[in-house]
């Protein structure tokens, strides 16, 4: 069983299943094809959770698992919301949850709850404090690293002697902190950070307050890069330098590959963002789950383990980033099927677009 299952991820992470999990058993699965996933997302802050994450999440259920059915709750970055919504899901009795922790600490007497009730849990995209049976997720300290890679590589030679503004993700996040913990191996001692702030909530907004505050106390002509965690908040920091009148912008990282990050990473405001395959995220969490829900072990699919806080040695699965910039868009983001060409390059668009190969 254990092998079966390594396949049928394995297919799943590929983009190519031909069979569906219960086909790797007898009919004892075939009974237990009626259970119900949980699935609980922070935030609609981020276009991710909606756009991507929740239908992927959903398709790859489906297609393990046919007589399964999803519950969906979004915390609208509230983490007493998430726990009502999880309290609500463990009385109902779903099969097993799919949590993506608006507060991994707040959540944790809840899913000691589900634990009690039975329930596994499979921490997405973020680890979650208790006793998770699996996680999902990306590496994160390879995502701090692409970014402080690029980020050096856009200043160049003479990166040691600029000013480097970093705006770290929540902190409340154990991804926020992989991510600095990445990106400041590769800056240190090579850029000097002259600022670095905590972003609540991830917020462009936060993001466009805490870079104006970098700018009055460093100068609009004296900040050589910003090290954003994602592209929500490159958002910010770019809009923050346009407004204090920055006219070349400085290079700004990201992350998500959202679609106005793209825009403007081709007209040159932002100079990279870290592609994180979503599909292969959720294929991996829907495959753990469904294990898990046919009283399976979490190892049958995980590659790795992770340790967190309060637990150690839980199955994992990891996955790798991939930086862009401007020169390798159509080789990641279109050729994945991502975006297409038509998507990314709008009317006003398509004489950038033409100088970095998109359109030819």
């Amino acid at each position: 069983m254990r092998t079966c299952l390594r396949y049928v991820v394995a297919a799943l992470l590929a983009g190519l299943l031909t069979v569906p999990l219960a086909a790797c058993g007898g009919d004892d699965e075939a009974g237990a094809d009626s259970f119900t996933v949980g699935l609980l997302l922070p935030s609609r802050a981020l276009p991710r959770w909606e756009h991507s994450d929740k239908p992927f999440i959903e398709q790859h259920l489906k297609k393990l698992c046919p007589g399964c059915t999803m519950e969906y709750a979004n915390a609208e970055n509230d983490a007493t919301t998430q726990l009502q919504q999880m309290t609500s899901m463990i009385t109902k009795g779903v099969g097993v949850l799919i949590l993506d922790a608006a507060d991994t600490r707040a959540l944790r007497s809840s899913i000691r709850e589900a634990q009690k009730a039975g329930i596994p849990v499979v921490a997405y995209d973020r680890l979650a404090e208790g006793p998770i049976s699996g996680y999902v997720s990306f590496d994160g300290v390879q995502v701090g690293k692409l970014q402080g890679e690029a980020l050096l590589q856009a200043m160049g030679d003479g990166a040691e002697d600029e000013n480097v503004v970093m705006m770290n993700g929540d902190p409340t996040s154990p991804n926020a902190a992989s991510y600095r913990e990445g990106a400041l191996s590769v800056l240190k001692g090579k850029a000097k950070i002259a600022r670095s702030y905590d972003t609540i909530g991830w917020s462009t907004g936060n993001a466009h307050a805490n870079m104006s505050a970098a700018v009055s106390a460093l100068g609009p002509d004296r900040i050589g890069g910003v090290l954003a965690a994602n592209d929500a908040m490159a958002a910010g920091v770019i809009s923050a330098l346009k407004g204090a009148g920055v006219r070349e912008l400085p290079p700004v990282t990201g992350q998500d590959a959202e679609l106005a990050a793209v825009r403007r990473i081709v007209r040159g405001e932002q100079y990279m963002t870290v592609y994180k395959p979503f599909r292969a995220e959720a294929a991996a969490a829907a495959a753990m789950a469904v294990a898990l829900g046919r009283g399976r072990d979490a190892r049958d699919v995980a590659s790795t383990a992770t340790d967190s806080p309060t637990t150690q040695d839980i199955p994992s699965v990891l996955l790798t980033p991939t930086a862009v910039t401007v020169d390798n868009i159509r080789q990641t983001l279109v050729e994945d099927g991502v975006y297409t060409v038509d998507q990314i390059c709008t009317r006003k668009l398509r004489p950038a677009c033409d100088e970095a190969g998109l359109t030819r």
